[in-house]
């Protein structure tokens, strides 16, 4: 009977102390969520770096002008912080970039340690030079690992309110996740249309397909995908007036990337449009999509029309919203 009381007490102190370390544990995987404008950046460093060579580099790798935007606008939009007043709400800051002198050289990113989700790149040094180079070496990484961060975020905000329209699927048998905002324009054979209103202008997605041996010469890829989308906007897109069309800016080359969209590969292509006999342009991103399976092209695009009016975070919600391509949709 004593020998069975013993069991016992060992058995309740065994799950009193299993049921604290399990609250522990919860309570120490709690992160606040994080905050913060997409495409900002918050750049924790003692004023005295951010005003000299360290804070120079920063800026010239971090808040470079974006291509195709016009008015320019940087990658990243920068705020300093000193590393005392890192701390409270500012913790949750979604991307964060801490620099500071330190006896060991380092550079590398670090998620979620204050907030969910958040990344944090760290760069440290014990001299200016092992700074630069830390900065040289993780810039690029970071990056894309803060817009992808902000794509993810953005991605959850367009479930709020869903559009219903099914003409994508109809029409290529793929989906987006497109928000209610954006409203069908015009639904062809072998081309569809939305437009999203904004205070200045409109945002626009376009999807149409393409033989899948369309840029079969490597040497002329550029000029051919030019040309390609010339002659599909040109049908599909008019300008205002009469005799005006939409094209492709014949002074600026588009720039093109590898990409993976909806799990196939991909060429993503930033350029600028502009309308043939009228005044008006802005910026274009467009995904090539290999799609072997149904023996074709798909080209998905958005762009923008604000004139005057800065555009990177317009052009930053298209590319959230193209990249949750689904294909193997069920056409109704």
């Amino acid at each position: 009977m004593k020998k069975l009381g013993t069991l016992l007490m060992l058995g309740i102190i065994f799950l009193a102390a299993f049921s604290c370390n399990e609250k522990s544990e919860k309570k120490e995987s709690f992160l606040p969520p994080s905050t913060g404008s997409v495409n900002s950046l918050m750049v924790v460093i003692d004023t005295e770096l951010w005003q000299g060579e360290i804070g120079d580099k920063i800026r010239e790798l971090f808040a470079a002008p974006a291509p195709t935007y016009m008015p320019e606008q940087p990658i990243l939009t920068l705020t300093q912080l000193p590393p005392q007043v890192f701390k409270g709400t500012a913790l949750h800051a979604r991307s964060v970039l801490f620099v500071a002198a330190d006896s060991t050289a380092k550079a590398h990113i670090k998620t979620d340690i204050y907030a969910t989700p958040q990344k944090l790149a760290v760069v440290k040094g014990a001299k200016k030079s092992e700074l630069l180079k830390g900065l040289e070496d993780i810039a690029q990484e970071a990056i894309t690992a803060f817009r992808n961060t902000d794509i993810s975020e953005t991605q959850k905000r367009f479930k709020r309110s869903l559009s219903k329209e099914k003409a994508l699927e109809n029409t290529f048998g793929v989906s987006l996740t497109l928000p209610s905002v954006y409203r069908l324009g015009k639904e062809e054979a072998n081309f569809v249309w939305f437009d999203r209103q904004i205070p200045k202008g409109n945002m626009n997605i376009i999807a149409y397909a393409l033989p899948a041996d369309v840029f079969s010469v490597d040497s002329t890829f550029v000029r051919d995908i030019v040309r390609v989308r010339d002659s599909i906007v040109k049908e599909n897109i008019p300008g205002e007036y009469e005799g005006t069309y939409m094209m492709t800016e014949k002074a600026f080359a588009p720039f093109v990337y590898p990409a993976e969209i909806g799990g196939k590969k991909a060429a993503e292509v930033r350029g600028i449009w502009e309308i043939h006999g009228y005044p008006m342009a802005g910026p274009f991103l467009s995904y090539i999509i290999n799609d072997k399976e149904n023996n074709r092209k798909l080209v998905l695009e958005g762009f923008t029309f604000a004139p005057n009016t800065q555009k990177r975070d317009y052009m930053f919600e298209l590319e959230a919203v193209l990249k949750t391509l689904r294909f193997d949709v069920e056409k109704n």
